[in-house]
């Protein structure tokens, strides 16, 4: 089913919970490979709903349709100097989907790039959803201005969802100034946790850094930026206008004293860090997990996963966010998420085969209380079960 309007979007969830007929939600499909596997034979394709509704940039806010592609809305925002602060990533290539991510499925998803920590996730920028639930009811929340209050915060509840609660049709978002200027400091050759000891310490002093990553040896070898043969590569990111960028680079060498670094101007800069966002700097044959844990647990947990197998490692978020890539057939999900039990966090396996995939458990295991609240959410919403089920394990 390819519903061109919302009218026959809702026609098309109606029919599907009369005939108790569970639907896979699909729009761009870039993300399809992201989760737990989909029990539904039928697919509600959205890519239809597509096409810029009002774009204010003196307001700072743009509304679109769900489908509409990240590539139309960020030309558009382009054109007036704006960009989506949350820094929506392209994970086309890691999930082998291709296809143009589309701005519905990435806020369903709650997917944001580097500038995470200092920007927000994709939800704090929603602002309001238009969108069909799985009783088949069309509703409104949130609206078209920054500051709205309108009771619940449905809009961050329906982000992160993974199409599972709702469908949405419309939404609204916050857009931001761009940077006029890029750069990063490339500190080279510290180890993970000299490295990531770097990050927190340039996160906690005023130089206002939008991006925090460290690549061992071998995704700096990847990214092409290594100075140092076989070293690694911490990378700091610093945004806004010239004048002030090449003052707080300049904070932070005085501050961090590198024996050895380098500086990466504006293009240079960019396409680190799109690569970054996007994991090109790992293997990309191999499975794929998405461990997520407070900054300070992140080198432990890396090192807790190299001991038991074989595995590349990136760190982004300062350090909060580490990309493992495991070579091998078996993922060994209880020993990733043994890793970080004693710091708290979870872990998603983001690429795999679907039997891996479904033998492993793509998502974090909920514990019984948030598996309770999850499931009278999902009946509250989607009291039949139409919509993507199995997707986030209710």
């Amino acid at each position: 089913m390819r519903p061109t309007t919302e009218p026959e979007l809702r026609d098309a969830i109606a029919q599907a919970v009369a005939s108790r007929t569970p639907l896979a939600i699909a729009a761009g499909g870039t993300k399809a490979a992201w989760g737990g596997l989909v029990a539904a034979r039928d697919t509600l394709d959205v890519s239809a709903l597509t096409g810029i509704v009002a774009y204010e940039p003196e307001e700072l806010v743009l509304t679109a349709k769900a489908g509409t592609t990240l590539r139309e809305v960020t030309g558009a925002l382009a054109a007036h100097h704006q960009h989506l602060a949350f820094e929506p990533p392209d994970w086309g290539a890691i999930l082998g989907t291709g296809g143009d991510a589309t701005l519905g499925g990435t806020l369903a998803c709650n997917a944001a790039g580097s500038r995470r920590p200092f920007a927000g996730a994709a939800r704090d920028h929603l602002l309001g959803v238009a969108a069909v639930s799985g009783a088949g009811e069309v509703f409104k929340t949130g609206g078209r201005v920054v500051k709205n209050v309108s009771g619940y915060d449905l809009p961050k509840l329906l982000a992160g969802s993974f199409g599972t609660l709702a469908v949405m049709t419309e939404v609204s978002v916050k857009v931001m100034p761009a940077p006029e200027d890029s750069m990063t400091l490339v500190l080279h050759g510290l180890g993970d946790g000299p490295g990531v000891a770097a990050l927190m310490q340039a996160a906690g002093v005023q130089a206002d850094v939008s991006g925090l990553a460290h690549l061992p040896a071998a995704a700096a070898r990847r990214s092409g930026i290594a100075a140092i043969a076989g070293a690694s590569a911490t990378v700091l990111r610093v945004e806004g206008l010239s004048a002030s960028v090449a003052h707080r680079l300049a904070l932070l060498r005085d501050m961090l004293r590198p024996a050895n670094a380098t500086t990466l101007e504006r293009e240079e800069s960019q396409g680190l860090w799109r690569a970054i966002r996007d994991v090109r700097l790992l293997p990309q044959d191999v499975l794929l997990w998405r461990v997520s844990v407070p900054p300070s647990a992140g080198v432990a947990t890396a090192a807790a996963i190299a001991a038991v197998m074989d595995a590349d490692v990136l760190f982004d978020w300062c350090g909060g966010l580490v990309w493992v890539a495991v070579r091998g057939a078996d993922p060994q999900a209880q020993a990733v998420r043994n890793a970080f039990a004693a710091y708290g966090g979870h872990a998603t396996l983001v690429r795999a085969p679907d039997t891996v995939r479904a033998a492993a458990g793509a998502m974090q295991p909920l514990t019984a209380a948030v598996a309770a609240l999850s499931w009278r959410v999902k009946a509250a919403f989607d009291p039949h079960g139409i919509l993507n089920p199995g997707r986030m394990g209710v």
